[in-house]
């Protein structure tokens, strides 16, 4: 197990260390229920140093981010990041992406923790272009500050207007001490906040400034387990739950991220499934009575046959209620159509919703 720069700081905060994605991780330090609800009301910090970094620059660096996402990159202006995914040749996913355009010619990728092999050996397969690939990721720490108190808590450790930044924006600037910082309005968690992409060596410094920062602000370390809850609420996807090499871009609703005005991989065999119309999809649902959905729990219909599987689940801290995602039968993807979750042996009747659960 690797350890980020940080893990023997979070042991020295009491954390509970788990192993995620090839890292020791902190799952939690207080508990979830009290990490998220900081994060909601108030502000949290995350290492998530573990998640991949790839700089792809040179001339040819936009045709290759063109060929292996699915979003249109063409359109991203510098300072402007963008939520992508890279489809595989058979329909599938190979992860979902972050795209941030530092200027012309020059690209970072962020991928999950758990893909970035698999991802660089995908990219690199296909960057028949000769872009320039730099794997970043060993060198770089990564933190999210999130909750509706992330920009005024921030505020004092940077000279530019976190107020004034937008979603998906970023800039490379000063913070809490160090320069040439990214600093990226993005995040996971469906509450606000910031993305602090700095070098191993300089995380340490960032993080107690971050913790000193946002004290009067009621500020805590969060662990993984608050940032599942958080982004499940939200109905985001998590690679290796709800999207994997075999969901379709379409099935899991991310056609909004699947732009046919450009040449991808399997771009055509995509287009012919949005045309021809999808058999199952990916929805969101809530208990109608009290049950905890879990990842695998089969979903049935209302004589007990298996119609799909649970791809995410819990008990959501916010609505006090069993949430899901799950893939349903397209005649049973509408907002108010009722299904089954089979908890153990009782099947729980639910309600597909339309996303998110928590609107804030």
């Amino acid at each position: 197990m690797k350890n980020t720069a940080l893990t023997e700081t979070h042991i020295a905060l009491g954390a509970k260390i788990v192993p995620f994605a090839g890292y020791n991780m902190p799952v939690s330090y207080e508990g979830v229920n009290i990490e998220h609800e900081t994060v909601r009301n108030d502000v949290g910090v995350f290492d998530v140093s573990h998640m991949g970094e790839f700089l792809i620059t040179g001339p040819n660096a936009l045709d290759l981010i063109q060929k292996v996402t699915s979003n249109d990159a063409s359109k991203l202006v510098d300072g402007k990041a963008q939520y992508s995914c890279l489809p595989n040749d058979k329909g599938g996913i190979v992860d979902d992406l972050i795209v941030y355009k530092l200027a012309d010619e020059k690209y970072l990728l962020v991928v999950n923790a758990s893909n970035i092999q698999k991802d660089w050996e995908w990219i690199q397969s296909h960057n028949t272009m000769n872009a320039e690939m730099r794997d970043l990721s060993e060198d770089y720490s990564l933190l999210a500050i999130q909750g509706p108190k992330a920009a005024k808590s921030m505020q004092s450790l940077t000279s530019i207007d976190l107020e004034a930044m937008k979603f998906y924006t970023f800039e490379v600037s000063d913070f809490a001490g160090i320069e040439h910082v990214i600093i990226s309005a993005t995040g996971y968690t469906g509450s606000g906040g910031f993305e602090i992409y700095c070098k191993n060596s300089e995380v340490q410094q960032i993080w107690s400034k971050v913790l000193e920062a946002g004290a009067d602000f009621g500020i805590k370390p969060i662990g993984l387990a608050a940032r599942d809850t958080l982004r499940l609420e939200m109905g985001y996807c998590l690679y290796g739950n709800d999207i994997n090499d075999t969901t379709s871009p379409i099935e899991a609703g991310l056609g909004w991220i699947t732009k046919f005005s450009k040449d991808f991989v399997n771009a055509e065999a995509l287009a012919k499934e949005k045309e021809r119309g999808i058999e199952r999809k990916l929805v969101g649902f809530e208990l109608d009575e009290r049950g905890i959905p879990r990842q695998d729990y089969d979903i049935v219909d209302g004589n007990g046959n298996k119609i799909g599987v649970v791809t995410s689940g819990t008990m959501s801290p916010s609505l006090g209620k069993g949430i899901g995602l799950g893939y349903v039968p397209k005649v049973l993807s509408s907002p108010g159509s009722k299904i089954h979750i089979q908890v153990r042996k009782k099947a729980i009747s639910a309600t597909v919703i339309k996303l998110p659960f928590y609107k804030g």
